[in-house]
Formats: C-alpha cells, sequence, structure tokens
C-alpha cells in the first residue's frame, strides 16, 4: 500500500504516520510544500526510532507525484467525498492520498476524481477527525481486506504464555 499526504503542515501527525506507514510495511509520499522540516525533532519523537526504517518519496508538488506515478489507482480521502471508504475494493498497491490539515484536498482535484474519493463516516457538527486517525482508519480497511499480508497476526506475552484455545 502507498500512503501519500499532501502538503501536511503538523510534523507530529506526518511522524505518526510515518510510524504506521513502518509497522504496516506501506510506502509514505510526501508532497511539497511541507509545514516543516523533515529533521525536525516533533517528526522523530512521533515516529520514534521507525523513522530511519519508512520508505519515504518527496515529490516538488502535485503535478510531480501524478508525473511519477502514471496509472496509479489512487483514493482521495475527504470529508467531502461522495462514497465511503468501507465500499471500496483494495489492492496492495493502491495509493491512499490525504490533504493537508488545514484545508483538505483542493475541491478542483475532488471533481477530477469523483469516482475515487472517499470519506469516513461522522457525526454531522465534526469537521474532521485528525490526519493520523484518518489514515490509520482506511489504511488498515485496504489491509484487512487482503489479510493483512505479510503481517504478524499473533502477539506474544514477555513473561507468561497465553492458554490454548
Amino acid at each position: 500500500m502507498n500512503v501519500v499526504l499532501l502538503e501536511p503542515e503538523i510534523p507530529a501527525n506526518t511522524g505518526n504516520i510515518g510510524r504506521t506507514c513502518v509497522a504496516t510495511g506501506t510506502r509514505l509520499h510526501l508532497i511539497e510544500p511541507l509545514g516543516f522540516r523533515l529533521g525536525e525533532k516533533e517528526i522523530r519523537r512521533a515516529g520514534m526510532d521507525y523513522w530511519k526504517d519508512l520508505d519515504v518519496t518527496l515529490y516538488l508538488d502535485y503535478g510531480d507525484f501524478q508525473e511519477k506515478n502514471p496509472g496509479a489507482r489512487i483514493y482521495y480521502a475527504s470529508t467531502k467525498a461522495p462514497q465511503t471508504y468501507d465500499q471500496i475494493s483494495y489492492r496492495e498497491d493502491d495509493f491512499l492520498l490525504f490533504g493537508k490539515e488545514s484545508a483538505g484536498i483542493p475541491e478542483e482535484i475532488l471533481l477530477e476524481n469523483q469516482e475515487t474519493a472517499i470519506r469516513i463516516p461522522m457525526m454531522e457538527d465534526i469537521r474532521s477527525l485528525n490526519l493520523s486517525n484518518s489514515v490509520a482508519v482506511i489504511l488498515y480497511e485496504a489491509l484487512r481486506q487482503q489479510g493483512f499480508a505479510q503481517m504478524q497476526r499473533e502477539g506474544a506475552l514477555t513473561r507468561y504464555r497465553w492458554r490454548e484455545r
């Protein structure tokens, strides 16, 4: 899977998303301009020691991203989208694109991609979820549909053993 952040503004969100990407074997794509420098301590703190393991690609702008990923199947996550994220059958090489925290994805991009614009259901009076939470919700649905391929599905206790089921 691929997570794409279009002009992210808050380093802690990007750090959390980076950590989620490492935990799930997902590639992260960052489209400039960024609202921070990649070396900022907030990103390192949120991503902890995982940031060095992150598969991340940086793009100059949205056009650069499109040019370098021709034919990509991209889903555009927005509170303005006409369909919900659970109505999609995801594939392992899909891209999940999220807009910047203050404004989301520009409406021009959403209109050009109406068939692949998706939303997370929520109460009417709520503007949006936190960006890192939105990424986790949609990414984990996509991974669930793929059977969490190559992911560890069972936990282990440190000092004890689970009872046999």
